[in-house]
């Protein structure tokens, strides 16, 4: 007579066999996750709108100092209601480390995007810099490492891009000055980006970005002195959508997107995370094209295909490795 754990034909064996490994379930990804990365899609990717809205009536070092100070001292602020005053202790070190950083990513990289919108369509400069993961594997190579052929292909593939994105400069349809100027910008934050892995930072990543934020923006405003921009600015010429744009940028763009991201980092896969790079320039485009009736020419349009197939060639690899 058998039971139902022994069937009737069962074979035995005098060697034990250890119990079948339960196949891997696949990681879930929350709703959380989904709505973080809907943030960071949406709204860094409108960022090139609401940047192009501030330069109308604003001078460019000038707005981009004073959006990371408010947002450096208003993420200080959080960070000691929050965690308390001892969260924001840092070294030296760290405190130097975090300063560099910040002046690469938000002076060399923001900074300078903002200059090159007074001549240069949002969407364009937001797939101008979608080249970021390009020269982050760029700098990678000449470090030493070894980031793989795929990573290499999406590299040549973005060169394509950008030299294609280059013609309307080199037509005339737009500053070919501004054009550099973002090319130079996103050569920078990839500076800034590659360094902050690899120097003494704050262990708090949030106290880390406050302290960035408020070198980033003590050396716009510096910037902004050396240039000259205060001598005749009148906040009262500032136009009330270029008021309300950079209180987007300070908000959403510099505290909320930052938070998600950050968030997103420590919980969701990083190669998930790492789609904003050829998100963003999408929303951008559309974006720039709805609402400033920016013309989707045709240099922008492949140009643009192009540098977002590299990226994602370049994201691909590395989620395999």
């Amino acid at each position: 007579m058998t039971t139902p754990a022994e069937p009737a034909h069962e074979v035995r064996s005098d060697t034990p066999h250890p119990p079948a490994a339960p196949a891997p379930t696949p990681r879930r990804i929350s709703g959380a996750v989904w709505a973080a990365l809907g943030i960071v899609y949406v709204v860094w990717g409108s960022t090139y709108l609401g940047i192009r809205v501030v330069v109308e009536t604003m001078p460019p070092f000038l707005s981009a100092g004073a959006r990371y100070v408010v947002a450096g001292l208003l993420l200080a602020a959080v960070i000691a209601w929050r965690q308390g005053p001892a969260a924001l202790k840092v070294t030296p070190r760290q405190l130097g480390s975090a300063a560099l950083v910040g002046v690469l990513l938000l002076v060399g990289g923001n900074a300078l995007v903002v200059l090159a919108e007074t001549s240069i369509p949002s969407g364009l400069a937001a797939l101008l810099v979608a080249s970021v993961p390009a020269w982050v594997v760029v700098l990678r190579a000449a470090a030493g490492e070894r980031p793989g052929r795929g990573a290499f292909a999406g590299v040549a593939l973005g060169l394509v891009g950008l030299g294609v994105l280059t013609l309307p400069g080199l037509s005339g349809e737009v500053r070919i000055g501004g054009v550099a100027l973002v090319v130079v910008a996103a050569l920078l934050w990839s500076i800034g980006s590659f360094a902050s892995g690899r120097l003494t930072m704050p262990a708090n990543p949030f106290t880390a970005s406050a302290y960035e934020m408020l070198a980033g923006g003590l050396g716009g405003l510096a910037v902004a002195l050396l240039r000259g921009e205060h001598q005749g600015f009148d906040p009262a010429d500032v136009s009330t959508r270029s008021w309300v744009a950079l209180a987007y940028l300070v908000v959403f763009g510099s505290l909320i997107a930052f938070t998600a991201y950050a968030w997103l980092l420590q919980t969701a896969p990083l190669s998930l995370v790492a789609t904003y790079a050829y998100v963003n320039p999408v929303v951008a485009v559309l974006l720039g094209a709805l609402v400033l009736g920016e013309a989707l020419s045709w240099p922008i349009a492949v140009g643009g295909a192009v540098v977002v197939a590299g990226v994602c060639l370049i994201v691909s690899t590395e989620r395999r490795r």
